[in-house]
């Protein structure tokens, strides 16, 4: 499962995420696959696939140094 397909899966169930902040708008994802987890909305493979598409896309993101800089 890709990053865009997994926003596709969410915009079925109206949810549109952006926080305006990358790590919290993947947060809030998680959060909500938990959810749908949970209530037997999706499977544990659909589960599993989306939290690895999240665990890729948040490596991608360019990480804040503790001085507020952004490095890669």
């Amino acid at each position: 499962m890709t990053y865009a397909e997994l926003l596709s899966h969410l915009r079925t169930y109206h949810m549109i995420v952006y926080t305006g902040d990358a790590s919290a708008d993947l947060d809030m994802i998680a959060d909500e696959l938990k959810e749908q987890y949970q209530l037997g909305i999706i499977d544990a493979d659909f589960y599993g696939d989306a939290l690895h598409a999240i665990q890729e896309k948040r490596s991608r993101l360019p990480s804040v140094k503790t001085d507020g800089k952004t490095s890669r």
